[in-house]
């Protein structure tokens, strides 16, 4: 990403932001897809955090954060839809996975996700999902540093204990 299209974007040359926004796209529907655990749903999520962040380009003031502050948008959005989602999941044929194994770690992760704080899941998903840095997960959440790793530990405890108790522990960290 460079400034000129950032500048050029926020005097509302529509091009100029699509070529930005394009730059981040599939990991942006990837980030959503972990979110939602659904294509239109996280096509829905993307859309709208591209909607958000071309009406608020304006308010961007340093192209370095580009990234981090899409997804700290994408991150509301999803958050948005989930609180208006019902509480149930629809498993679609082309979530399964055709190993048995791998089939029983992949619901066993998503329901052990389940019990975590959103906010935990937030920092999960950005660290182990998106690659960041404590920093960035940090600037993303505007949180403090120490906050955002106290998070990921309690997480990461939680996320052992649970596994523990289903007795998933030992296949998930042999792979």
């Amino acid at each position: 990403m460079n400034e000129r299209l950032l500048r050029q974007a926020q005097r509302g040359d529509d091009e100029a932001y699509i070529k930005l926004f394009q730059q981040y796209e599939q990991e942006l529907y990837a980030m959503a897809y972990v979110y939602a655990k659904n294509k239109d749903d996280a096509l829905d999520i993307v859309q709208e955090c591209a909607y958000r962040s071309y009406k608020a380009i304006q308010q961007l003031r340093e192209e370095n954060y580009f990234k981090t502050w899409l997804i700290r948008i994408l991150i509301n959005c999803a958050h948005d839809l989930l609180k208006k989602r019902p509480h149930y999941e629809e498993l679609h044929d082309t979530d399964l996975i055709e190993e048995p194994v791998a089939l029983d770690t992949q619901f066993t992760l998503q329901s052990v996700m389940e019990h975590l704080s959103i906010e935990e899941k937030h920092v999960v998903l950005l660290k182990y999902y998106e690659d960041f840095t404590f920093e960035q997960i940090a600037d993303i959440l505007q949180l403090k540093l120490g906050t955002t790793k106290t998070i990921l530990y309690r997480a990461l405890k939680k996320l052992k204990a649970k596994l523990e108790e289903e007795g998933m522990i030992d296949e998930i960290f042999e792979r």
